[in-house]
């Protein structure tokens, strides 16, 4: 099993590559079924979870020829209605071949979804959704299980406990393109990666409107092939503006969109790191001896992102002062938050908030890695550290970060990985 070995204190500089989204990118991959010729998607990020999308792609009868960051998928011979448990636990994306499955099968046997171990992820909004359309479900020895006799638009609300579901608002949407009738989704996610998928949609001939959390879809009978360009992965940008604060250095971002990061980049004003545009990107660089203490908040699109809270409460635990992240959308995780301790951070969790009391320094200690999120934010620790830190367990950060240790690497870290 790989590690990462750290070695801590190098002030990062240079430039960092930011691959395609890889959350807009499954869902895109899904949609590709819907349509009745080739699709061709470019700035597809090389990823353990992409792979596991393709493999359930082909699962289902769909070819996929990948050329480096270009993928071609043929969904002609698309006609097997299940996926199932053994592709589908390990990725909790998988589950976007529902709808394509609801939508152009008429029917669609899904595996409940796996993925990283960060608290229960229910996926009721989605069954809320397909049910609103018509469809007739049914969750049975562990199998989400749908026919459809025939969709019909309606007018609902995806809207959940924890606010906006990306998934269910992504899946509910790839059945509603092709249901008979006009189509209202109250509620809807409004992230990137959604309206990404969104454009996909409707430049393969898909009739949607946006507005602000409302989604009006005409259905139409039948879409397209297209080619699509992937956009930029804003939680990437987010951990290597992170990694530049964190070690006081300075980054140019190659191809990061900053008008996604909007919350992101007050944040890290807040905190004392400097972020601002360059052509083709954005540069992050921090000066400061301490980083100012702040409260974070995740909350759906446009507010703070969860998938960025693991690497910012790295951050925050060298900061001059005590801070307090809380975590709404999934409660439950703060899994790095005893890693964080191992290695020097005073961090104490109540409900679902942690407080975080600054320490001058953190020191190097063997961690374990727990999901996607919680490996990046224990990277970052570790390139401020004092010492070599050994993590544990980083085929987790294979699922969403491209070559991580490469990229640092060239831009000044001490990192190696090992077998």
């Amino acid at each position: 099993m790989d590690r990462f070995i750290i070695e801590g204190g190098v002030p990062l500089r240079g430039a960092v590559q930011i691959n395609g989204a890889k959350n807009a990118a499954l869902p895109i991959m899904a949609a590709s079924l819907l349509a009745d010729s080739p699709v061709t998607l470019h700035n597809i990020p090389s990823l353990m979870d992409v792979d596991t999308m393709m493999h359930v792609l082909h699962t289902v009868g769909a070819d996929v020829v990948r050329d480096r960051e270009t993928l071609v998928i043929d969904p002609a011979r698309f006609n097997v209605a299940e996926a199932p448990y053994d592709l589908v636990r390990k990725m909790r994306a998988s589950i976007y071949v529902l709808g394509p499955m609801v939508a152009r099968l008429k029917k669609a046997k899904v595996s409940l979804p796996g993925g990283c171990v960060i608290g229960q992820r229910p996926i009721d909004l989605h069954l809320k959704g397909l049910e609103a359309l018509g469809a007739k479900v049914r969750v049975l020895h562990g199998y989400i299980t749908v026919e459809n006799h025939g969709l019909k638009g309606a007018t609902f609300s995806l809207e959940g406990p924890q606010g906006s579901s990306v998934g269910a608002t992504c899946n509910t949407l790839m059945a509603a393109v092709m249901a008979e009738g006009m189509t209202v989704i109250h509620g809807a996610a409004r992230e990137p990666e959604v309206r990404d998928l969104v454009d996909f949609l409707n430049e393969m001939g898909a009739r949607i409107e946006v507005e602000e959390s409302t989604l009006t879809i005409e259905g139409v009978k039948s879409l397209h092939g297209t080619h699509h360009t992937i956009i930029p992965d804003r939680i990437e940008a987010g951990t290597y503006m992170v990694a530049a604060g964190i070690t006081h250095g300075d980054l140019i971002l190659k191809g990061c969109h900053l008008p996604h990061m909007e919350s992101v980049v007050s944040k890290l004003s807040e905190i004392g790191v400097e972020v601002e545009p360059v052509v083709g990107g954005a540069r992050c660089r921090c000066n400061n001896c301490r980083f100012n203490p702040t409260s974070i908040r995740t909350l759906p699109y446009p507010g703070f992102p969860t998938d960025l809270q693991a690497q910012f409460s790295s951050m925050l635990t060298i900061a001059n002062g005590e801070s307090t992240v809380t975590e709404t959308i999934y409660p439950e995780r703060f899994m790095h938050v005893a890693e964080l301790a191992r290695m020097g951070a005073n961090i104490s969790v109540y409900s679902a908030t942690a407080t975080i009391c600054g320490v001058e320094k953190l020191q190097a200690a063997p961690v374990m890695a727990t999901d996607l999120r919680a490996s990046a934010a224990l990277i970052l620790a570790a390139l401020a550290s004092e010492g070599k830190t050994e993590i544990l367990r980083v085929y987790h950060i294979d699922r969403g970060y491209e070559h991580i240790e490469e990229k640092l690497a060239a831009v000044g870290a001490r990192i190696r990985r090992e077998a």
